[in-house]
């Protein structure tokens, strides 16, 4: 079996070829640090990383860049209103993007370069344009010349002929392809930019937006790389845009694989503020097991399958996550040490489908559905009194090794103890714990009801015992 991953670039499932075998260069898009990533952009996160738990899963070792735009045309608006400077707002809003994906049980990136720190990179990139005669200036700002590149529009299917072509004196990062155009390599300073300049010998001023991610995956990841992940609405002018200006300064192919997720929308539209639905992550997480309830509903939708978001959505996929979690706590709790049936072939036909279906595109749904076929059949095993210990360990083994892919059993901070238990209380939970391990179960009972009575409750999680003050 190999991955095969939907290329935007060729519109088709293809099945995975590494550059280098064993190993993958990895960039996504990430956050612009000006203000609260909304869940849309989380669910993107998310998905960035299913891709790399899954492909790590698949035994391939991930080398992931994600950047950080901390200089665009909505910092510049935002540090202006609110008089503050670039660093400050962006350096707050960085600190939450890291809270958030902390939030959502999202591995970090190998690195988060960002667009501030490679200036004289861009510059030296753009100048390669400029010799080669993919970029001109015009008023102090250098443009891309689309025309200089016959490939420009393939990924987003943008048909350049007819169209009116041409700086025309637009700055925006942004459009529709309805203008396609010249854009922006670097933009001379205006005065509503304030003191958000460079100097440098193509002037005063500071780069595109589209600039920075050119720069920094072909310096951290190299001039051609396996995968660029993003949401479909960056397909069209960024990714496009991206691949005219690395393809103009390496003349190499860009990217091989271009993979793209979907949106969300909320209760039945597009998130807005001015609508009132623009949720962020810390709107809908109030609790860790809202959090938990989130990440499960992205990983087991399909990434290029917009869904919408409700708050029924949400409980319902708290329930979902309290009867897997359930699951694994009676499984835990299994005593009998022999005389069950072998769940073995439940597991392995469950791990073969759902590495099957994994495989095809990362079709989660259908990999969740593998797996609550086994959970289903474990549960009426489990109903019946006919699990052992040993196949107690064999299904939960599975649940945790699905789980590097999936990331959903997860503890948050807050979940953890704010004070210290006395050392003899420590002692008592080290006691207990080893007490499991051999199998005494009812050692390890008998100490759970002695913090009972001293007004602390245990709780056995896959993550470890935890405890909490009850009344005693």
């Amino acid at each position: 079996m190999a991955v095969r991953f939907y290329n935007t670039l060729t519109r088709r499932k293809e099945e995975f070829k590494e550059i280098e075998p064993g190993k993958v260069r990895f960039y996504s898009c990430g956050p612009t640090v000006h203000d609260f990533a909304h869940i849309g952009n989380f669910k993107t996160f998310v998905v960035f990383d299913l891709i790399k738990r899954y492909l790590t899963y698949r035994d391939y070792q991930v080398h992931h860049v994600m950047n950080i735009t901390d200089v665009e045309d909505k910092i510049i608006r935002k540090v202006r209103d609110e008089g503050t400077t670039l660093e400050a707002l962006t350096e707050k809003y960085t600190d939450v993007f890291f809270e958030d994906m902390a939030i959502l049980n999202i591995l970090p990136a190998d690195g988060y370069p960002k667009a501030t720190a490679h200036i004289t990179d861009i510059v030296e990139m753009i100048h390669r344009m400029i010799e080669d005669g993919h970029a001109y200036v015009r008023e102090g700002s250098v443009y891309f010349s689309i025309r200089s590149f016959p490939t420009y529009g393939e990924l987003a299917r943008v048909d350049v002929e007819g169209m009116q072509v041409g700086a025309r004196g637009v700055d925006a990062d942004e459009y529709d392809k309805e203008n396609v155009r010249d854009f922006a390599l670097w933009k001379a300073w205006k005065e509503e930019d304030g003191d958000v300049f460079w100097e440098t010998d193509l002037g005063k001023g500071r780069p595109g937006w589209h600039m920075e991610c050119s720069c920094m995956s072909i310096k951290y990841l190299g001039e051609t790389i396996d995968l660029h992940a993003g949401a479909v609405d960056l397909i069209f002018p960024h990714h496009q845009n991206e691949i005219a200006q690395s393809e103009a300064v390496t003349g190499k192919r860009f990217v091989n694989y271009w993979l793209h997720g979907a949106h969300i929308n909320v209760d039945d539209a597009k998130m807005s503020k001015s609508v009132g639905n623009f949720l962020t992550v810390r709107d809908i997480a109030r609790t860790p097991d809202d959090a938990r309830a989130f990440r499960y509903l992205v990983v087991s939708s399909h990434y290029r399958t917009a869904f919408n978001f409700k708050q029924e959505v949400l409980d319902a996929a708290k329930r979902t996550m309290r009867r897997l979690s359930n699951f694994r706590r009676r499984l835990e709790e299994v005593e009998a040490p022999e005389g069950g049936e072998d769940p073995a072939p439940l597991v392995d036909e469950a791990r073969e489908r759902f590495i099957e279906h994994m495989d095809d595109d990362l079709n989660s749904p259908r990999a969740m559905a593998a797996v609550f076929d086994m959970v289903n059949a474990v549960e009426g095993l489990l109903g019946e009194a006919k699990v052992d210990r040993r196949g107690a360990d064999l299904v939960d083994g599975f649940m945790e090794e699905i789980d590097r892919v999936l990331g959903i059993f997860f503890t948050l901070p807050e979940e953890e103890q704010a004070e210290a238990l006395p050392e003899e209380l420590q002692a008592l939970v080290a006691e207990r714990e080893a007490a499991r391990k051999e199998k005494d179960w009812a050692r390890a009972d008998g100490i759970r009801d002695r913090f009972l009575k001293l007004g602390y409750a245990l709780e056995d999680t896959p993550e470890g015992t935890v405890w909490k003050r009850v009344q005693a």
